[in-house]
């Protein structure tokens, strides 16, 4: 198994209701849903959705206040036409727009939001990764 791979990502959120509202306004539905964390599947990886006191908790360091907006997560899409759609969607499911869709210095196509908890998503069309019809890239 090779060690360069990422299995599960965890966002910290304020309040897991509107978190998940959010992305349920995205079209995201949860594959599992437990008392506290709500997880989705995608494709070979999840996405969990945990309150960020409890997940302070759970990191060992009870009472900490956790930060968001050091780094981006990104979905990429086969055309520009794809990341006006997302980013659009995004905006009318309650995202805050960091920066407007436009072209990029090293030739795609992006523009960032940040969800109702301040997680950055980069919405982007990279020209020289390929997709596959499930959205998995296919970089040669």
């Amino acid at each position: 198994m090779t060690p360069q791979r990422v299995t599960l990502i965890t966002l910290g959120v304020a309040d897991l209701p509107r978190a998940q509202a959010y992305y349920g306004a995205l079209g995201w539905v949860p594959e599992e849903a437990t008392d506290g964390v709500v997880f989705y599947d995608l494709g070979g990886m999840k996405l969990g959705l945990f309150g960020l006191d409890p997940l302070a908790k759970d990191q060992g360091r009870p009472g900490t206040a956790l930060g968001t907006g050091a780094m981006t997560l990104a979905q990429n899409f086969p055309d520009r036409a794809g990341v006006d759609t997302a980013f659009a969607r995004a905006r009318a499911a309650g995202a805050t727009v960091l920066k407007h869709p436009e072209a990029v210095f090293w030739g795609g196509y992006s523009g960032y939001v940040a969800d109702p908890d301040g997680h950055v998503w980069e919405l982007a069309h990279n020209p020289f990764w390929p997709m596959d019809d499930d959205g998995k890239l296919t970089t040669p």
